[in-house]
């Protein structure tokens, strides 16, 4: 038998497989997937590998053909299906094989496995009565320490057996004196696995199970007679913030387990694994788990343990849950399906959606994505037929969505009010304190200090060519020149507004912490909690802040998106959003789409339960339909009119992009190959190339960053560049320096 075995190196060179003969005694144990240690090069280093594939052929002379040298029996073996969606992965994104395994790899490194070993009776307890006496009599007192720890039990308790370690410390026996019991056939020691528990202390109150409304119903009942008749889709919900998404999730689910199958549970941030686990716990108990990146690497080793044997039904967890090694895998549902945490900042830079329906078409799978504010991506293909659509358009319960203040800072500092606080926020905010009611504040910081623009009139210096935002870049700590880092576009930074000649112009953006100083200063009565990067750095942190908050150990709550995704609170009336421009100006195609979708769901947290809600967006571009549409929660209305800005400047998902970013520690032969590049990717037609331009970092650690980009209606057209790039690049021998990672529709 013979195999063939990726090395574990990510070099272009080496991404291809190498052919082993599998010893005569290893047959029966290698597996497409296995893990194993080959000699490798001329010198016979001993390298790990994984099996990508089994055949009885040789591809070359087998007398110069070496073997396998030993099969890593410790940690999960990686399905064939999830090895075969690796390469899929690699093909269509752009990596190396062995980069694309990793991604789908359960485990990256041997774990210790643990063990509990129990001491189980072997005889009746009359028997072992008999048998204290005899110890007692003979002056075995460690003996019969042991046999009176077994005979102070009950029926039930004597059966279940002692745990070995509390013999060994708590009685003070020695493991020659268990093994003397063994041997005389008094007791028997098992040893048990023991799993390592991932879920914290869960609410043990008794689920309050909610009777769907007819939305809800209907959506349930289509997507299981679908499942019912073997049909396999993917299926949209686009519900309004409070609609009880989770709860169709989980009647769609528990239908689903009935039939045997097994589901996957996407969720967008570590900080929502808290409240979707209790909500899952409560319904199907510990046959559910969690995966995610806080967890120890025993934790993580034993919930895939769990899952490949089958011990769990459902998993949840972030990006990397995806590749939960689920035997009968039946279902996966991506909840906040348009975040973009669902998108790999990491070669291979993969996106999770796309991955899961892939994934599902090969193993006859559905895939569930909701979200009240979907992806213009996602929209897009419902409406063109590709995924089926549900809406929820009622919030469940009794709850009604908040009014929804625009306060625009420009009038705010016409009114010489130069805090960061609008003077409708600050007399909400003051209400509520004293109410006793609570407060969200919302600091959106993704484009943080990203644009230029000016307080006066709210102006923000884009690029005419590109429409987005233009970059600031500094000299010795001065902003000195803007920059469009899509095609290159460059201009000075100007002294003045260019529109109004105002004189408030510079780079904008305020931090997490400088808003929490500001609001213990202006409001010391409030007890405050801040949720950011910072503050959430230990294993627990987020479920500690979310469960001090719930409880209501403070009256304020400031933090970045994660604050904003999927949380309830009911004692929550009132969010204010700081700065809605942060994300408005981002210099990204898609920030519109981001800007309505963090500020729609920032809206969401407010007024849940019985309490109505007020919602206050601070903005200097109170007319953009971004902020207009999301006030009113009008998401048709803003799919509208973002769509005709994508086909008018052929973004996704209208047209698709190719990033290519070139890097080398040699700027000549950074831009030299930048250019010729793009030089080849102008000679295909229907391509539309931008750049090449310096990245948005275009110097990281001395490895100067290019950027080049091709819009083009076919995907296959753009994965054909890539091929030919990365064969380029195997070929020439000018840029063995250089390096290129690919990224598709991701700016």
């Amino acid at each position: 038998m013979f195999a063939d075995v990726i090395i574990d190196i990510s070099v272009k060179s080496l991404d291809r497989p190498f052919q082993y003969i599998v010893p005569e005694e290893m047959e029966f144990d290698v597996d497409i997937g296995s893990v194993v240690k080959i000699p490798f090069g001329m010198g016979n280093r001993t390298m790990t590998g994984y099996v990508v594939g089994l055949s009885g052929e040789a591809k070359f002379d087998i007398s110069k053909t070496k073997s396998i040298l030993e099969i890593i029996k410790q940690g999960v073996v990686v399905e064939s299906h999830l090895l075969s969606l690796a390469y899929w992965i690699k093909e269509n994104y752009g990596s190396t094989m062995n980069d694309a395994i990793k991604s789908v790899m359960p485990v990256k490194r041997e774990i210790k496995e643990q063990i509990k070993r129990v001491i189980y009776p072997a005889v009746s307890m009359d028997k072992m009565r008999e048998k204290r006496d005899e110890f007692e009599k003979k002056h075995n007192k460690a003996r019969v320490r042991l046999l009176d720890e077994f005979l102070k039990l009950d029926k039930t308790a004597y059966n279940a057996g002692l745990d070995y370690s509390y013999a060994t410390k708590k009685l003070s026996l020695t493991a020659s004196v268990i093994e003397g019991l063994r041997k005389l056939d008094i007791i028997t020691v098992d040893a048990i696995q023991q799993y390592r528990n991932p879920i914290g202390n869960i609410d043990e109150r008794p689920e309050v199970r909610p009777v769907l409304n007819r939305e809800q119903k209907h959506t349930v009942d289509s997507i299981l007679n679908d499942y019912i008749r073997d049909v396999r889709g993917t299926y949209l919900i686009h519900g309004i913030t409070g609609s009880g998404k989770t709860e169709v999730y989980m009647n769609i689910v528990e239908k689903v387990i009935c039939l045997g199958k097994q589901v996957i549970v996407l969720i967008p941030e570590i900080s929502l694994t808290f409240q979707m686990v209790n909500r899952f716990y409560k319904r199907f108990g510990n046959r559910i788990s969690v995966m995610h990146s806080r967890l120890s690497a025993g934790e993580r080793f034993d919930q895939y343990t769990r899952a490949k044997n089958g011990e769990i039904d459902v998993m949840i967890g972030p990006r990397s849950a995806l590749f939960t090694p689920f035997q009968n895998l039946g279902l996966i549902v991506i909840d906040e399906e348009h975040d973009s945490s669902y998108q790999s900042e990491m070669p291979p830079k993969y996106h999770a959606r796309e991955v899961a329906i892939q994934r599902a078409k090969m193993v006859g799978a559905s895939v569930v994505l909701g979200s009240a504010t979907p992806s213009v991506d996602s929209y897009y293909k419902a409406m063109q037929g590709e995924y089926r659509l549900f809406e929820l358009n009622e919030r469940a319960g009794n709850a009604v969505y908040p009014s929804v203040y625009i306060e625009d800072l420009r009038e705010e500092l016409k009114a010489k009010n130069y805090s960061i606080f609008s003077r409708r926020l600050d007399e909400l905010m003051r209400d509520r304190l004293e109410k006793k009611e609570q407060i969200m504040l919302f600091l959106n910081r993704r484009g943080f200090a990203g644009f230029v623009s000016c307080r006066q009139c709210g102006e923000v210096l884009g690029c005419p060519h590109c429409s987005v935002a233009l970059k600031p870049h500094s000299v010795n700590g001065r902003v000195s020149y803007l920059m469009c880092h899509y095609c290159g576009y460059k201009i000075q930074m100007p002294d003045k507004c260019p529109s109004c000649g105002s004189l408030y112009i510079s780079s904008f953006g305020i931090g997490t912490q400088q808003v929490e100083q500001m609001v213990k200063k202006r409001f010391p009565q409030a007890d405050v909690l801040r949720m950011d990067a910072d503050t959430t750095t230990g294993k627990n942190a987020h479920e500690n802040i979310l469960k001090e908050y719930s409880k209501g150990g403070a009256d304020i709550l400031i933090g970045t998106q994660m604050i904003v995704k999927g949380h309830d609170f009911a004692n929550v009336t009132l969010v204010g959003i700081l700065a809605a421009d942060l994300s408005l100006n981002s210099g990204d195609y898609r920030a519109a789409e981001k800007t309505f979708q963090l500020t729609t769901q920032a809206c969401g947290r407010a007024g849940r339960a019985d309490k109505p809600g007020e919602v206050v967006i601070q903005t200097y571009q109170p007319e953009h339909y971004s902020i207009v549409y999301a006030a009113k929660n009008d998401y048709k209305n803003f799919y509208e009119q973002e769509i005709v800005t994508r086909q008018m400047l052929q973004y996704p998902p209208i047209s698709n992009i190719l990033g290519v970013l070139v890097l080398s520690e040699n700027e000549r032969n950074a831009d030299n190959l930048a250019q010729i590049l793009a030089d080849k990717m102008k000679l295909y037609q229907d391509v539309t190339v931008l750049g090449p331009a310096p990245a948005a970092l275009s110097k990281v650690k001395d490895v100067y960053r290019r950027m080049i980009y091709g819009k083009c209606a076919d995907y296959g057209i753009l994965c054909s560049i890539k091929n030919s790039f990365e064969e380029f690049m195997h070929e020439t021998e000018s840029f063995r320096d250089c390096r290129l990672n690919f990224e598709f529709n991701l700016i």
